[in-house]
């Protein structure tokens, strides 16, 4: 607990550290033989176990309810699934001739995510925001996510790398759908049980991502892979996730005010359309794009993770600062939506 204060004091994200050990402990002793083989069924099981978790803890009402705000979350999608695509598709045909190919294909991969839940609605509460709003619309986000990622995925990049086949389109649907479907289901039985019991959610969240970081890069480690990776092209990449994410926060920020939104409603507007979901992106790019280039081809989601939980603690405080002490942010349209302030930063990590 002490260490994770002084981690927090100086900006440092704990998972951060894990996630870079995990990268280290891939380079130092990568699964090879029967190992990876194991490794393969213990990823394929965990990611099942994912989004069996999100089908139980995620509530139907809550997404039926924020579609209720039509408008809002047509500009929050519209940024999640066209806006992103379209900013992504112009970095990368500018920067291709300098970017290796699996970079370039995992930069766009990072633009037909969809949003995160806890970071979405932790920055909007922090900013005094539309907080039922950003829980329903990063909500419905993730929901839709499930089927408008592959597809992007299937549409954009089929003819630029790994791509989508019907093996894949199997893949998604055993390892995603019918585990989504199986929660949905079990729901009315178990959702109160998982409510209660948090941490075992946050465990599954983070291990499935550690475990299946040390996977890919464990796979590039023995096929060679990274050796092909130089620091210009770790730089650019990292430059490029800056340039993705600060245009999509002037676009949001520009279209929320032009449209007439409310303050609160713009804040959710801003941080629900600018956040990718690395919990349930890397899971999904286990699936789509199998090979030894996975390593590589999540870099770009893992930088643009770190990257958007600085730049928007930095802003929601701005927005914080200019909201007055008083200020409310329930809306009569939301407010029969379900009201969860986040737990904190510590929230934030896996997503």
């Amino acid at each position: 607990m002490i260490g994770r204060k002084i981690l927090s004091r100086f900006g440092i994200d704990p998972y951060l550290l894990m996630l870079i050990g995990t990268v280290a402990l891939a380079a130092a002793i990568p699964a090879r033989g029967i190992g990876a083989e194991a490794m393969h069924y213990a990823v394929y099981g965990v990611v099942a176990l994912l989004f069996f978790l999100y089908g139980a803890r995620l509530s139907p009402e809550a997404v039926a309810e924020g579609l209720m705000h039509w408008r809002l979350q047509s500009l929050v999608f519209s940024s999640t699934f066209i806006l992103f695509p379209l900013i992504g598709l112009a970095v990368v045909a500018v920067a291709r001739p300098w970017l290796p190919a699996d970079l370039a294909i995992g930069l766009m991969y990072v633009c037909v995510l969809p949003s995160t839940i806890q970071s979405s609605i932790a920055f909007t509460s922090i900013a005094r925001g539309n907080v039922p709003a950003a829980l329903c619309s990063a909500s419905a986000s993730n929901l839709f996510g499930i089927v408008m990622t592959p597809a992007l995925v299937a549409f954009l990049l089929s003819s630029h790398g790994p791509g989508f086949s019907l093996e894949a389109l199997e893949d998604v649907a055993l390892q995603l759908l019918l585990p989504f479907a199986a929660g949905q289901f079990l729901r009315p039985w178990i959702g109160r049980w998982l409510s209660a019991h948090k941490s075992l959610t946050s465990v599954v969240d983070r291990g499935s991502i550690l475990l299946i970081v040390y996977a890919a890069f464990s796979e590039g480690m023995v096929a060679g892979v990274w050796s092909q990776l130089s620091w210009q092209s770790l730089a650019l990449v990292l430059a490029l996730d800056l340039l993705i994410l600060f245009a999509v926060l002037l676009i949001t920020t520009f279209a929320s005010r032009r449209l007439g939104f409310s303050k609160e409603d713009e804040i959710a507007i801003v941080f629900c359309g600018s956040k990718k979901s690395m919990a349930s992106g890397i899971p999904m790019a286990n699936i789509l794009f199998p090979g030894e280039a996975l390593g590589l081809l999540v870099l770009p989601l893992m930088l643009f993770h770190q990257v958007q939980l600085f730049a928007c603690a930095i802003l929601a405080q701005r927005y914080a600062r200019r909201s007055a002490p008083g200020e409310t942010v329930a809306h009569p349209q939301n407010d029969r939506a379900p009201y969860a302030r986040p737990g904190g930063g510590d929230a934030l990590a896996a997503e």
